[in-house]
């Protein structure tokens, strides 16, 4: 007895030790299986600050890169956000005015990611979590100063999933050029912790974010709520693959006025949506164009639902593997539909326009049973994979973790 509790004072004081000897932003990580190059960040962001190529950064809580500051992540780095709900939940935020430098490349990936996830720099699948595990940290949010349809016409708002206590949660303002930076090549893993109840976090929430920012080749894996969620603003974006999304895969709220162009989705247990299409919420009344995209169902989800003055532009749309609508009594499983009065007043005027939409229906489901409030004369019946329109997939070959999963197996 008295060897044993020798070797526990033994073990307590070498981790007093070490705790004492990583106080400050620069300490090594809890996972340190690379030689030291996990570096944990527990404070915000405020000086031009460079995450280097080979390392792993640890996120302790949630962290801003505050107004002046870039952040620069080079290719390869993996971030992992430790495990935390309510106030701990872990993101990294880049406030209005900040910048995000993250430019991974299409061999060099950038991977956001949890604590508990054991991959490396250099590798694209985890090598130990399961690519429907989610709500483990929270995610990635980008706020600038672009125009958003807001209540009571207001020029700025909190973004959701951070406290209003925390002023660098707001976004919005008048400057649609705004510039947030650079975002290539990243892939978003695990995240959409909850806050408090029914507020998550998306893999990628865009608040205001203006045209200047680039953002192409984004994947989300497995988030708790959203893929990626558009509130205001007139950024566009490029090669998205979302998969395995909690709530909605694609969703676009406050009059986002960019373009969403080629994206795949392959819908999980959890996902609710395909797309869900929100209208402007005061009198500003722009509109958004998603194109290009190609949508693997499942038996407990639904194609798109376009929702509260829905507007815009949504063009060559290809759908597969989506259940019957009526075996699921019209409960919003399997089918497109438009919701409220000023959304179907929106699509008999044009200002809610489809055009070239594809789908492989289940077995004895007809157009007008899929496509309701008459969109189904803009849509048509194809073969499984004889499509001839949706997302190019070579665009995610490489280096996202569907590609290496073989999840792209049933795409064009």
């Amino acid at each position: 007895m008295k060897r044993i509790q020798s070797l526990m004072l033994i073990l307590m004081a070498g981790v007093i030790g070490f705790v004492g000897c990583i106080e400050g932003n620069d300490r090594p990580g809890t996972d340190d299986g690379d030689n030291g190059s996990n570096i944990v960040v527990s404070s915000n962001i405020t000086t031009n600050t460079t995450w280097e190529t080979g390392k792993v950064y640890v996120l302790s809580g949630r962290i801003t890169v505050t107004n002046g500051a870039t952040l620069t992540i080079q290719p390869g780095v993996v971030v992992k956000g430790e495990v935390g709900t309510g106030a701990n939940a872990t993101a990294l935020i880049i406030a209005r005015g900040a910048k995000i430098n993250a430019a991974g490349t299409a061999t060099q990936p950038i991977i956001f990611t949890t604590v508990a996830d054991e991959i490396r720099p250099g590798q694209i699948a985890s090598p130990n979590m399961d690519p429907t595990l989610e709500g483990l940290w929270g995610g990635l949010i980008v706020l600038g100063r672009a125009r958003g349809s807001f209540p009571g016409d207001i020029q700025e708002i909190q973004i959701e999933g951070i406290p209003a206590s925390d002023t660098n949660g707001l976004y919005g303002g008048t400057d649609d050029a705004d510039n947030s930076g650079v975002i290539k090549y990243i892939s978003i893993r695990h995240g959409g912790a909850n806050i408090g109840e029914g507020n998550e976090i998306n893999g990628l929430t865009l608040g205001g974010v203006g045209s200047g920012t680039v953002i192409e080749n984004v994947e989300v894996v497995a988030n708790q709520d959203d893929g990626i969620e558009w509130f205001g603003g007139t950024v566009s974006v490029k090669n998205v693959l979302i998969w395995n999304s909690g709530d909605d895969a694609v969703d676009t709220d406050q009059a986002w006025a960019g373009t969403l162009d080629n994206f795949i989705v392959i819908c999980g247990v959890n996902t609710d949506h395909a797309l869900e299409i929100d209208g402007p919420e005061g009198s500003y009344n722009a509109a958004h164009t998603v194109k290009n995209g190609s949508i693997k169902g499942h038996p407990s989800s639904e194609f798109a639902d376009f929702r509260a003055g829905a507007r815009g532009i949504f063009e060559n749309l290809y759908f597969f593997n989506f259940p019957s609508p009526a075996a699921n009594n019209n409960a919003g499983r399997g089918d497109f539909s438009l919701s409220g009065d000023n959304t179907i007043a929106n699509f008999s005027n044009g200002v809610l326009k489809f055009a070239k939409l594809e789908a492989t229906l289940a077995e004895g489901v007809t157009l007008q049973q899929a496509f309701r409030n008459g969109t189904d004369v803009h849509a048509a019946t194809v073969a499984i994979r004889a499509n001839t329109v949706g997302a190019n997939k070579a665009a995610f070959e490489g280096w996202t973790w569907a590609a290496a999963a073989n999840a792209l197996a049933d795409f064009r």
